[in-house]
This record gives structure tokens, sequence and C-alpha cells, in this order.
């Protein structure tokens, strides 16, 4: 069977990726299991003993995460650290990496060269031994994919922190700054938040957390608990050297986390702590979670806006 077809209606664009997933997890069935024991979160957690390890997988793909303009080392410390990122979404360290390489046969050794060196001291500098993998050549000009496969552990015996759990009146915290990832090079140059992460599925009132790589306004709708919104406003969006609020809200690829802090919590008191743990990494709060229809009018509709479409 053709596996395109030339119908808009009937191809995987039309749905989107969201929507795609939902059809996903229905023509798996019981094959899949409920998350966060399978889809739905920044990794997967599989069942051990006692204890949980993660699982999460992505990839780079020449022209859409990276291009001429990237070196390979920085393509493969994007490769990398981007899955870090999903790993301190839920406060896990990691533990092991495998490596699928999809390579057009015109390849080039020196490229590739380039990218395995730069992989091996990004995979040092964090701890990360490269166990395995696997090379299938591509049949289509110029194809040339990495897909990462990363396993870890929750940090330290600490619980794992997952996108559910957010409830009304619970505050949203963004660590860093956002916006013009591409203009700045911090799609690339990012450090994953792993022990900023780390400290925080350590703290109790911390409900849920998710990294940021498809843009604020998508990867916040994540924490969305059903009945609640995001009430947060435009002027304390933390943003980087040329972004503008739109920017910081629909570009992607910050790989900054956000967070939700329960309302009971004394705010003053966690800053306290987190300026203590983390000098050089900025907290902000945007603003917080309230019941759905009682957004404030200054605040922003996130409606309005969208983050990074993969379909």
């Amino acid at each position: 069977m053709h596996p395109f077809t030339d119908k808009r209606s009937e191809s995987v664009s039309a749905l989107g990726e969201v929507r795609l997933l939902d059809k996903i997890r229905d023509w798996l069935g019981s094959a899949a299991p409920a998350e966060p024991y399978g889809m739905g979160d920044d990794c997967a957690i599989l069942p051990r003993g006692k204890a949980a390890r993660l699982i999460t997988i992505d990839p780079v793909v020449y022209g859409g995460h990276f291009n001429d303009t990237m070196s390979p080392r920085a393509t493969a410390q994007k490769l990398l650290k981007r899955n870090l990122s999903d790993l301190a979404a839920m406060g896990g360290l990691p533990t092991a990496a495998v490596l699928a390489l999809t390579l057009e046969p015109r390849t080039s050794l020196r490229w590739l060269a380039g990218f395995y060196r730069a992989l091996a001291d990004c995979a040092r500098h964090y701890a990360v031994p490269i166990v395995g993998g696997d090379i299938t050549a591509s049949t289509v000009p110029g194809h040339l994919s990495a897909s990462l496969t990363l396993l870890g552990n929750p940090a330290h015996g600490s619980r794992t922190l997952t996108r559910r759990g957010a409830q009304a009146g619970d505050s949203i915290y963004v660590t860093g700054q956002l916006g013009n990832t591409l203009g700045t090079g911090h799609h690339y140059r990012f450090t994953p938040r792993l022990a900023e992460g780390a400290w925080l599925a350590c703290q109790r009132a911390v409900r849920s957390m998710i990294d940021i790589s498809d843009g604020l306004a998508k990867d916040l709708k994540s924490l969305q608990s059903p009945g609640l919104e995001a009430e947060i406003l435009a002027e304390k969006l933390p943003l980087r050297r040329g972004a503008n609020p739109r920017s910081a809200i629909c570009d992607g690829e910050d790989y900054e986390l956000i967070f939700t802090l329960a309302a009971k919590a004394r705010r003053s008191d966690f800053e306290r702590r987190w300026r203590a743990a983390f000098p050089k990494t900025s907290l902000t709060r945007l603003g917080q979670f309230v019941l759905a229809g009682t957004r404030s009018e200054a605040a922003l509709n996130l409606a309005n806006y969208h983050g990074y479409e993969h379909l």
C-alpha cells in the first residue's frame, strides 16, 4: 500500500501533532499503558521494583532541527541536550543512551566524525554512556537524521514529576529567559536544567513540570488541568536578548522549565531557597492557574497564540 496521499484531508497534516497522538493512542489500544507509564509526558516511566526508570527519545533532522549554518559539534550537542531537557522536566538524571542514524550515502565522513567526537565530549560532560545504536541508509536524497534514546532515573531517589497535578491558585514559574532562540543560537547553546529539575522534584509543594520545547503557549497547556486556565501577564515574561512577548510565547526551543507551585506554599520562602541553590539561574513567577472563565482582562489570552506545530 502506498504510504502517501495527495488528499490533505486524509493526511497527518490535517490532524496536527496533538490530534495525531490521540489517534495513535486509539490505534495502539491496550498495548499502550496509560500515562505516566506510556505516552503523554516528557518521559515515560518504566516500573522497576520499588524504583522507576525514565525513557525518552528525540531526533534532529537536517533541514529542520539543524542546517548548514550549524557545525556538526552544535548539532550533536543539541541532540543530546534536548533529550536531557526531557529528563530534567521530570526530575531525572541520565544513565545511558543509544543512537540511531539515518544517513544518505553521500554523508561526509568529516562531518560525521565531527558529530561523533562532539557527542562524545557532551556525553562525558553529562556522564551519559553511549551504549549502542543503529545505522540505516536513507533512499531520500539529502536526508540525514539522528535519533537518540535516553534512559534515566529519578534523581537521588526523589519522586518523578509529571505534567499533571496543577490546581486553582497554583503559581506558574519559569526558569531562565524566553524567546529569540534562533537569533541568539540558544536552541543549541542552552544548558539543560538537570540540577534545577532534580531540586524541584524534591520540593513537595511543586505539583507539575514540563520543559519548553514547542513554545510557552503550547507547552503550558500541558500543565493545565480540566476546568482551569492560565492567568499570566505579558510584562512578567522574562525576555531573552532581542525577544519580544510573541516570540517568548510562540517560538519554542527555549528548553527552560515551567512548573507549578501549590497555592498554599510560602512563595517568598521558596524563592529564597531557589536563589540560594541556583544563584545563576533566574526564576520568574508568570502568574497562576485560575478557574476557566475567571482570567483577568489584563492577562494574556493564550488561545490567541500557538507554539511550534510539528505537522
